[in-house]
């Protein structure tokens, strides 16, 4: 908590700091300094085999963010974000650092980044921010996804591809190994009509010489307010085992109806065959489905904002986990309803100072 007011203090002083200019006219666009919070808080009720879950359940925050971006020159940007709704002591601050990375763009087409980033694995169940998320695959829900390293990324001119490669640290690289391990990742989105991709090819260090392999093929569809989203991810430490051993499908239908009312069904499916690397959480002999639905409503939605949202969700797993500690046991429901909101401080503060003139 002391660390938590500390940079609460932080945050006021620059706020107070970018109000100032904003009132001097200083800064145009918010440019150099974005300061944002977003919070999501949750009712939960979990069972399994008709057990409720006590500990899984009742009012929790699941998300409290705290994200600053900005544009420092016209070839250097940063953005960070910083979590809060878990325990914040000085020795874990930098790990519940979610990203913190400084960009280099020399030309248009090209970028440079390095600092703690997010591990780039295609996939749109796995790209999407974890507040807009409810309820994930079992991989989704083991995978440690944010690593310090450095990324390169080439994106054509009309904007609709990018070609990045990635190095930095192996999410299987944790205190206890002796050795530093590393993941070298290929990433590929393209946007082309109604089609977006999201594919990469990964390489993760679990030993000395030693590498799990990720083929991650993300697939999404959109006609009009009807989105489809299919991901397909194979993984092994040998070529061979990418052929349907150890693999996860995640599937999404979603429908906004109005601006305000968004409806959606998903379904995931791990199976974790005998070539999985125990490190990653996922269990040989693991093969469960995740089903489900929900709705997202927002009260907004007719100006086109999304900064408030109210959601319920429901799934129910069938199946077995072979991790008596998983996210999705056989014969586990799993509901949520809660409230989440995005508050944009420096737009707010312009549109303050403006309103006082």
């Amino acid at each position: 908590m002391k660390t938590f007011t500390k940079f609460v203090c932080l945050a006021v002083a620059l706020f107070s700091f970018s109000t100032l200019q904003a009132q001097d006219g200083a800064v145009e666009d918010n440019e150099i300094f974005k300061l944002g919070i977003e919070a999501r808080f949750d009712y939960l009720n979990q069972a399994v085999d008709g057990n409720h879950d006590i500990a899984g359940s009742g009012f929790k925050v699941r998300y409290f963010n705290l994200r600053m971006d900005g544009q420092i020159t016209s070839k250097f940007s940063y953005s960070w974000r910083q979590r809060f709704n878990r325990a914040n002591s000085l020795s874990e601050f930098a790990q519940n650092t979610d990203w913190l990375t400084l960009t280099y763009k020399p030309i248009q087409n090209l970028s440079i980044s390095a600092g703690k980033q997010v591990l780039m694995i295609g996939g749109w169940e796995y790209d999407r921010a974890p507040m807009d998320l409810y309820f994930c695959s079992e991989f989704w829900n083991n995978v440690n996804c944010y690593q310090i390293g450095a990324s390169v990324a080439f994106t054509t001119t009309d904007g609709n591809d990018t070609i990045l490669f990635q190095a930095c640290q192996s999410p299987y690289d944790t205190a206890s190994t002796s050795v530093d391990y590393y993941a070298y990742n290929l990433y590929w989105s393209g946007s082309h009509g109604c089609y977006t991709a999201l594919y990469s090819f990964n390489l993760m260090q679990y030993a000395p010489g030693k590498y799990d392999k990720y083929i991650a093929l993300g697939n999404q569809f959109k006609f009009g307010d009807a989105k489809l989203q299919i991901d397909l991810m194979n993984r092994g430490p040998k070529f061979e085992d990418l052929l349907f051993d150890n693999f996860s499908i995640m599937g999404e239908f979603s429908y906004l109806i109005a601006d305000r009312v968004n409806v959606f069904g998903k379904v995931t499916y791990d199976k974790i065959g005998e070539s999985s690397i125990s490190a990653s959480g996922l269990i040989p002999g693991t093969e469960i489905t995740r089903l489900g639905a929900g709705v997202e409503y927002y009260p907004l939605g007719g100006q086109g904002n999304r900064d408030v949202r109210l959601h319920a969700a429901y799934a129910y797993n069938i199946g077995t986990n072979s991790n008596p500690i998983g996210t999705a046991l056989g014969n586990g429901s799993y509901f949520t309803a809660g409230l989440t909101w995005r508050i944009d401080i420096m737009s707010a503060a312009k549109k303050f100072i403006n309103k006082v003139k």
